[in-house]
């Protein structure tokens, strides 16, 4: 396992397979994919297997980068996930993340993206960055202003007011439409 980045609190590693109990608990809460779109993706083990082998570890080797690991330091529990995504159907670089109920209001999504903002700077070919949040999910909006991020542009996807964010980590500029 590659760990990538660690924060006072945190360390934010890949993936590996060994991590797909923790994957199907941070993702079965009904409150975590009220936003995303992909509720009832992850149902049982192997769902986060799956997703473990089929997505993120494909990702790792495919672009150098994916979502990766999100564990608490004290406990060395894998709480969620953080970090970049090569989002195909924008042509474009996204940052996310997704962590368990029991870790929200605290600042560890704040903390765990600051640290892969930070990672990508110094060791990363990345320049823009984009966040899409749905409108009505503040927590998530405070997270990517708290990043450094701007309001972009908004569209619609399905039910839900989507608001893109976007940063330049090169030079901090304005950011066109991908």
């Amino acid at each position: 396992m590659k760990v990538i980045t660690e924060t006072p609190r945190l360390i934010i590693r890949e993936f590996t397979l060994e991590d797909a109990p923790a994957v199907l608990h941070f993702n079965t809460p009904e409150q975590v994919n009220r936003y995303t779109g992909d509720a009832g993706v992850c149902n049982t083990l192997t769902d986060a297997e799956n997703i473990i082998r089929n997505i993120w570890l494909v990702e790792y080797k495919q672009y150098g980068f994916g979502r990766w690991a999100v564990v608490v330091k004290d406990t060395n529990t894998v709480i969620g996930f953080c970090g970049f995504k090569n989002e195909t159907r924008i042509n474009a670089v996204d940052i996310g993340y997704r962590l368990h109920p029991d870790y929200w209001g605290i600042g560890l999504a704040t903390e765990a993206n600051q640290a892969c903002i930070d990672y990508a700077k110094k060791h990363m070919d990345l320049d823009i960055v984009y966040a899409d949040v749905v409108d009505a999910n503040s927590g998530s909006i405070n997270v990517v202003t708290k990043l450094g991020m701007v309001y972009h542009s908004q569209y619609q996807e399905g039910e839900f007011n989507v608001n893109r964010y976007a940063i330049s980590l090169k030079t901090g500029g304005s950011v066109d439409n991908p």
